[in-house]
């Protein structure tokens, strides 16, 4: 794959444990953000789940896709 065609993304996420709750239920299995370039992104909820904590899920996050939009990383970068 050719880095150079890859896409990144940065967003930032506030999602409370019981907002995450209903992903992790079943009730949406995806989830929508605007990138800070004002891109929707959508993506797997199971994405967000090692990023759960006691409190939810904060912070500011990036995504890198390919040239065809499949996902390639996805970290918490703060």
């Amino acid at each position: 794959m050719n880095a150079a065609k890859s896409k990144i993304y940065r967003f930032s996420l506030h999602i409370s444990q019981q907002q995450y709750l209903r992903y992790y239920q079943g009730a949406a299995s995806n989830v929508q953000v605007y990138a800070e370039n004002g891109q929707l992104l959508r993506f797997p909820a199971s994405r967000l789940r090692p990023f759960l904590t006691h409190t939810g899920i904060s912070g500011r996050f990036q995504i890198t896709v390919s040239s065809e939009n499949r996902l390639i990383e996805f970290k918490k970068i703060s």
